[in-house]
């Protein structure tokens, strides 16, 4: 099969990079509106059990609708093929965020952002395995770096958008606006061959979920490729997310905004995408660029909770140093599609990072239930137990799961090469 070889800066890494960009501004928008948005619904931001009650049903209901979404898309991904996905996922979900503008209470919110969650599930894991099949292997670490890393500037795009304009539901219909304009980039991108090779070969099956839970060494490498991402979503959803709640315990006077902290940490991390595409070339290994970034990660914790934070400006700098620290989101995604076949590359690349994100609640289920309830620790006390619990977990996943740099990714599930 004879394969056309693109750029790191081709028009699919562009387009693939442009759709994470309003994927990821679209995703964080809540967490930055969150308190204008709850109190324009009627929520009393003095009443801070309703405030966290109402704020946590309408990000887990994204979430769920990503965990959902993340099925969805990857299924239909193997089985219709990548771009199916790439204009399915972003119709819905610009639909969906264009009329959260104009929801009127709490469950309309709610629902809002669930199909909003289905809908942006679908879009890193379709352009990670798109871009990593189109590019030669050489290259296609770069390529996924640079998907993700200029796509999560659309976290800094989102809290910007919302200071400049003040309007939360105008943030939302800009988003999806954002979204349908994208659609007419997407027309000229082109499939993968890779793909359409396997469509046309009959006997092979594609897109089965349940493939993964069928052979003990492939579901082996499915829970570890879910494994080794568990640290960004501690970060971001535990100590970046609740950071004006840890100033208060690290200082007195803070004026620590967490949307403001959100921005800074993704900011970082988009830096850390880019460049970890380019460590790992330097290394010629996945996993040695991963265990630089972990390193990264212990270090940022333990000066995290170190005592040395002393005013916002040291937190919001700590904020930074996490977020760069968890810059290894590409690595982790191209890691999972590089692990399966071509007929469940899709699938693999669309649920592994929807399933770390909706490992979220299980983490704050640690975190909250088992050790502030259940053992009466304090929110510091609780997070660096959670933190290093997670961070154990994830060190030992990544030492048993396979290096994939060298790997030609132009086989099938069961693994026997394509012609």
């Amino acid at each position: 099969m004879e394969k056309k070889h693109y750029g790191i800066l081709s028009l699919p890494v562009i387009v693939a990079a442009l759709g994470y960009f309003v994927d990821i501004y679209d995703l964080l928008l809540f967490t930055i509106v969150r308190e204008p948005s709850l109190q324009s619904l009627g929520i009393d931001l003095n009443q801070k059990e309703m405030v966290i009650a109402a704020s946590t049903k309408v990000i887990n209901w994204q979430m769920w609708g990503m965990l959902l979404g993340g099925i969805i898309w990857g299924i239909m991904g193997d089985k219709k093929g990548r771009l199916s996905v790439l204009f399915g996922s972003i119709i819905l979900y610009s639909i969906a965020n264009f009329l959260t503008g104009f929801v009127q209470d709490v469950q309309q919110y709610s629902w809002a952002r669930f199909f909003a969650g289905i809908g942006l599930a679908g879009e890193l894991g379709a352009g990670i395995t798109l871009v990593s099949e189109l590019l030669p292997k050489a290259k296609r670490g770069i390529g996924t770096s640079m998907v993700a890393g200029i796509g999560l500037f659309g976290a800094v795009a989102a809290y910007f958008t919302f200071k400049i304009s003040g309007d939360w539901r105008l943030c939302y219909k800009i988003g999806g606006v954002l979204g349908i304009m994208l659609l007419f980039l997407r027309i000229s991108v082109t499939e993968s061959g890779m793909f359409k090779h396997v469509q046309q070969r009959a006997g092979i099956i594609r897109g089965d979920f349940f493939m993964f839970f069928q052979d003990a060494k492939r579901f082996r490498k499915y829970i570890l490729a879910i494994l080794i991402g568990l640290p960004t979503w501690f970060v971001i959803g535990v100590l970046v997310n609740l950071s004006n709640q840890f100033a208060k315990e690290f200082y007195d006077g803070n004026k620590i905004e967490s949307g403001r902290a959100i921005m800074y940490a993704y900011a970082a991390i988009a830096v850390g995408d880019i460049l970890i595409g380019f460590i790992s070339q330097y290394f010629k290994s996945r996993k040695k660029a991963l265990y630089l970034f972990y390193f990264f990660a212990i270090i940022s914790g333990i000066y995290f909770f170190s005592g040395n934070i002393k005013n916002d400006a040291a937190m919001y700098a700590a904020c930074a140093a996490l977020g760069f620290s968890t810059g290894f989101w590409a690595i982790f995604v191209t890691m999972g599609a590089e692990q399966f076949g071509t007929n469940l590359r899709a699938t693999a690349a669309t649920t592994i990072p929807n399933m770390v994100r909706g490992s979220l609640p299980l983490i704050n289920l640690m975190f909250v239930n088992w050790f502030q309830k259940a053992n009466g620790w304090d929110i510091v006390k609780s997070a660096i137990y959670t933190g290093v619990i997670v961070m154990v977990i994830t060190l030992i996943a990544a030492y048993f799961t396979e290096e994939t740099f060298h790997k030609d990714l132009n086989y099938v599930e069961p693994e026997e090469l394509i012609p």
